[in-house]
């Protein structure tokens, strides 16, 4: 079985390039298995090309992908350089149609309880407007509505007077500054998936995980906020209530901090 070509300097092998990556990241092994839950010893004999324990060159691709999204590379050419040297080379794992049947035959197990409480809202609607039509019946006569008049004035004759609405008030900007004498940083992954480390000043871990396409989060210190931003170009950041742009360039791994006083990036 073969674990890979050797990389050449200026072209390197998908595990080296993968590996480089994560270095430049700051990340260990354990960090990015955590973040992708590619266990650890597959994550290293990716490193070193060998790609027999992935169960496949559908998972093998998988993996790739996740793996270079967390330490902040495109992962398509990865995939792409993959296929053209190990395509065919791994037999798939044959545990997958054991899997799937198991999952298939579990499915019907389950009990549909939306229809049930469904059917439940149905029976009691149905019961208490059967009640309340027939309650009449029993002295021979049935209840005639009587209409009341509405208090509610028209609007030309709303509170203000002059039959203008009253406009809603302004709000408040969606990205609140930070208290006095404190730093909040807020990021947003607005254009992809990247992997992002949060420590405050005193080095304690506020957050290591993949923030996905959409999702946010912020931070507040009373010293400062150290980022490492992988796929920086993907994030846009916030700074003490002001718009700061982009964390950096697409497949970028940046380091950056703030302090009160701050947009200015450190």
């Amino acid at each position: 079985m073969s674990i890979g070509n050797s990389p050449s300097d200026d072209r390197p092998s998908v595990g080296r390039a993968l590996a480089q990556a994560r270095i430049a990241a700051g990340l260990s092994i354990d960090e990015v298995s955590t973040s992708t839950r590619v266990r650890v010893p597959i994550l290293q004999a990716i490193e070193q090309d060998d790609f027999s324990r992935c169960g496949g060159d559908v998972y093998a691709r998988g993996h790739i992908r996740t793996i270079a999204r967390a330490v902040g590379l495109d992962p398509e050419p990865l995939v792409e350089r993959y296929v053209a040297e190990h395509a065919g080379e791994i037999a798939p794992a044959p545990v997958t149609p054991l899997y799937e049947a198991e999952r298939i035959r579990s499915e019907p197990r389950r009990p549909n309880w939306t229809a049930a409480m469904i059917a439940a809202i149905v029976a009691v609607v149905g019961f208490v407007g059967y009640t309340a039509f027939s309650g009449g019946d029993d002295g021979g006569t049935s209840a005639k509505a009587t209409p009341t008049a509405t208090t509610t004035p028209p609007p030309s004759q709303s509170p203000q007077g002059n039959g203008v609405p009253k406009p809603p008030s302004p709000s408040n900007s969606a990205i609140a500054a930070a208290p006095p004498g404190k730093v909040t940083v807020k990021a947003s992954a607005a254009g992809g998936t990247s992997w992002i480390q949060a420590t405050d000043g005193n080095g304690k871990q506020l957050y290591q995980n993949s923030l996905k396409k959409g999702e946010s989060m912020t931070w507040t210190d009373d010293k400062k906020i150290k980022l490492v931003v992988g796929n920086a170009g993907a994030v846009q950041l916030f700074v003490n209530g002001k718009d700061i742009g982009l964390a950096g360039d697409k497949g970028q791994v940046a380091h950056l901090t703030y302090t009160p006083g701050d947009p200015s990036q450190g």
